[in-house]
């Protein structure tokens, strides 16, 4: 590949390495290079949130960054936060308990942004959830099931432990 640079990425704690076009965003890369479809593509622009990954245990938009940027860091996918068991996380549980999603498009990005956030506020008021949920987008719910759902897996028995274990 013409003009690639070596990436080393730590993607769902395996070392993954590319050569990559300097270009290639991070999304693009999980999506591609790693197999990995649950970071979805909505704007492309960081507004929707469908993107949202861990980088380095931060929520980020995955569309706006570039893989060189996160050379030598550690990714989790919305694939990374499953159990190694098969079971749901906390908070996957929560959104389906709570039925907190319709056609499911920009739930990954969802339940990336909401681990993280009840990583860092784990007894979030109903404003604080309405302020960590203003990064997402959804065009089919009406926000309540999603809401319930962070209800729900804030008061999870064990939701710290699993959060925050997370790379």
């Amino acid at each position: 590949m013409a003009d690639s640079v070596a990436v080393t990425i730590t993607v769902n704690g395996q070392g993954r390495e590319a050569q990559v076009e300097p270009r290639k965003t991070l999304a693009d890369f999980l999506r591609e290079d790693c197999g990995l479809t649950g970071t979805h593509l909505g704007c492309e622009h960081g507004v929707c949130g469908a993107c949202t990954v861990l980088l380095d245990g931060d929520a980020v938009r995955a569309c706006l960054l570039f893989a060189v940027q996160a050379d030598g860091a550690g990714v989790t996918t919305v694939e990374g936060l499953t159990p190694s068991d098969g079971a749901l996380s906390p908070v996957q549980e929560a959104f389906r308990e709570a039925h907190g999603l319709q056609c499911g498009f920009c739930t990954p990005g969802f339940v990336v942004s909401v681990t993280a956030f009840l990583r860092d506020q784990p007894n979030p008021t109903d404003a604080e959830i309405r302020e960590g949920l203003s990064g997402n987008l959804c065009r089919c719910t009406g926000y309540q099931g999603i809401i319930n759902a962070v209800r729900l897996a804030a008061s999870a028995e064990g939701n710290l432990t699993s959060a925050s274990t997370i790379v």
